[in-house]
């Protein structure tokens, strides 16, 4: 196949120590004079680097389980991001800060630059611009991992000597601004290297770094906009790093401008992809349940292929009972109806949730296509192991199973789960993760174009009717938004620094959570919009299971040590099934969780925290088991 390469490339990563990578030089090539002489040896050690990307092969889950660290989905158990004393300060080997991957990308990047330019390979090798384009992506991404968890961070361009005063002078901080327009410079490289058509299915093209780009601007300019002025944004006496750049100045010339510049490269990368490529695939679901059949459907730029034997996942293994990452009643209730109207419009038709399969009915087919509906009807004989003959049996979700099997919220994940029994085999799964799609890039341009002038041009309309005309939902944009009451919706994405958002920007808003519902953005976007400020005693909630389905199970099955009681709620709350949970009270997110503490065994290196250029993030102490200062002021 033609991307046995990538696939094979990732078993031997995956059969190294983790401990060995880290110490070894970046990649061991014996003599470096006989290596590194043609494209195919490019090729190969860029292999190794596509495990940076989302996989759905991780132990625990994958690119399907994300959200449950969001308002999307919920898992069994309480999320230490948003509530105060779990989550503390560690060591390097325990956190994200992680420069490994960046390490071995500046060796290749600069070893192959340099022997373009000895002329070692032949003059306008499309090949060999290719993989290096791979690498400056791959670099780009990781980068945009750091800038997404911890702000400012030092930039590398060189691999450097395992010498500690070498180390220490160059682990100054970069601006985040900085560090998001290092990111776009080498995205920018990647579209002048990359072929437009990737050389094998499951590789890297010209428009994954357009559409990569479109996403680090947007986050970058929404994050500046919503944290302005506070410890999170440089340029103000409150950050951080204000004593270590004492003359720090925004590139454009002011916070606002800065905002501009990328809003502005927001909307030209995404409008790059998005002319390139409409949006022809008319089955959603399609693009979240297929194999190798994925690579000829356009609207996906790139996505990780499995093969049965040499590289699966338990993906629909664990979604077919439950799952343990179902979706939360606030996500459902974002869904439009099909005409176009909000739930609780006035003439929309919605029918109520006291029974799961009737709330439902006319809803966005991007909903019915990510959920299983409770209370559906099933005409079988053949139940749970059991023959039942001609009994009537309403579709239960498995409330009453525990851990990866367990149905948390009653609103089972489907959008993920393929249909064929033989990819629901534990360990055989070898359905293929989509990455980065046109979908994404159209609500790029959509929401940066409205984030630039408060409006949305011609163009953005379009795109919108696109995305909306796929999903099988009326394309009146103007009527959604005239019927849209930001107070009636249940829906953090409402908020941005503690007031509400206009119908129009929440509409959008509220299409880009439906349209890449469980795709693993929804933290980000929540963080960048400073949503997760009006996170106060925030419950999580799952179908109405008090009104009248739980008429479907037995005693037993609804036990109270399995699920929330009525006198809790008629809706399930799974942080409340007891009274010892540790978010029983609900989520209060705490400001300084916008950014991860940056480990405590970094400073060591660097020999001082509160003078160093290595400073810790707000809110975050110097010593290894640390929680935040709560009450610390970002504002």
């Amino acid at each position: 196949m033609k991307y046995k390469y990538i696939i094979l490339s990732a078993i031997a990563l995956l059969s190294q120590s983790c401990n060995d990578f880290l110490e070894r030089e970046p990649i061991d090539f014996g003599n470096e004079h006989t290596f590194f002489q043609n494209a195919e040896e490019l090729k190969y050690f860029v292999n190794d680097l596509y495990d940076i990307l989302p996989t759905n092969n991780a132990l625990w889950g994958g690119l399907y389980t994300e959200d449950i660290v969001s308002d999307n989905q919920c898992a069994s158990y309480a999320q230490n991001l948003f509530y105060k004393g779990d989550k503390k300060t560690v060591q390097v080997g325990q956190s994200g800060w992680n420069f490994a991957n960046i390490r071995s990308l500046n060796f290749f990047i600069n070893k192959v630059e340099g022997k373009i330019k000895e002329g070692t390979f032949s003059e306008g090798d499309a090949l060999v611009n290719h993989y290096l384009g791979e690498a400056y992506f791959l670099r780009a991404y990781d980068y945009f991992r750091l800038l997404r968890s911890y702000g400012d961070v030092p930039v590398f361009t060189e691999v450097l000597p395992d010498d500690q005063a070498v180390l220490s002078a160059k682990s100054q901080r970069t601006p985040r601004n900085e560090v998001a327009r290092f990111i776009l410079g080498d995205l920018d490289r990647a579209v002048s290297l990359l072929l437009a058509e990737e050389p094998e299915t499951g590789r890297i093209s010209r428009d994954a770094a357009h559409a990569l780009k479109s996403r680090v601007a947007l986050y970058e300019a929404t994050w500046e906009r919503y944290h302005a002025g506070t410890c999170f944004v440089p340029g103000n006496t409150k950050w951080p790093g204000a004593a270590v750049c004492p003359d720090f100045t925004f590139k454009a010339g002011s916070a606002e401008d800065e905002v501009n510049y990328f809003l502005d490269q927001a909307i030209a990368a995404s409008k790059a992809v998005c002319d390139a490529r409409p949006l022809l695939c008319d089955d959603y679901q399609v693009m979240f349940c297929s194999t190798d059949t994925l690579s000829q459907i356009d609207e996906v730029i790139l996505a990780r292929y499995y093969q049965k034997g040499i590289l699966a996942h338990s993906c629909s293994a664990f979604l077919r009972s439950g799952g343990g990452c179902n979706l939360t009643r606030a996500a459902v209730n974002t869904f439009l109806m099909t005409n176009g109207l909000p739930i609780y419009a006035g003439q929309s038709g919605y029918r109520g949730d006291s029974i799961s399969y009737y709330e439902f009915m006319d809803r966005d087919p991007r909903l019915t296509g990510s959920v299983r509906p409770a209370g559906r009807l099933i005409n079988t004989s053949f139940v749970d192991g059991e023959y039942v003959n001609d009994t009537i049996y309403y579709y239960r979700p498995y409330i009453y199973n525990s851990g990866r099997e367990k149905s948390t919220t009653g609103y089972e994940l489907c959008k993920w789960l393929s249909s064929e029994e033989h990819q629901q085999i534990q360990y055989d799964c070898t359905t293929a993760v989509p990455i980065l799609r046109v979908g994404e890039c159209y609500l790029n341009y959509i929401e940066a174009y409205y984030e630039r002038y408060g409006t949305i041009d011609d163009q953005a309309v379009q795109y919108w009717k696109a995305l909306r005309r796929r999903a099988g939902v009326s394309e009146d944009i103007e009527k959604t938004i005239a019927a849209t009451d930001v107070n009636l919706e249940n829906d953090l994405g409402i908020y941005s620094h503690g007031q509400t958002v206009s119908p129009t920007l929440y509409s959008i808003r509220r299409e880009r959570r439906c349209e890449l519902i469980a795709e693993g953005l929804r933290l980000d976007d929540l963080k960048r919009w400073r949503s997760l400020d009006n996170m106060v005693q925030y419950q999580p909630e799952g179908i109405n299971l008090w009104d009248k389905m739980y008429e479907m199970y037995g005693k037993a099955q609804i036990d109270e040590n399995l699920i929330s009681q009525a006198h809790v709620s008629k809706y399930i709350r799974p942080l409340q099934i007891s009274s010892t949970s540790v978010a029983y009270d609900g989520y209060t997110f705490p400001k300084p969780h916008y950014l991860e503490p940056i480990p405590i065994s970094e400073f060591l290196l660097v020999e001082s925290v509160s003078t160093g250029k290595l400073y810790q993030n707000p809110g975050w102490p110097d010593k290894v088991d640390g929680t935040a200062d709560y009450d610390y002021d970002c504002d």
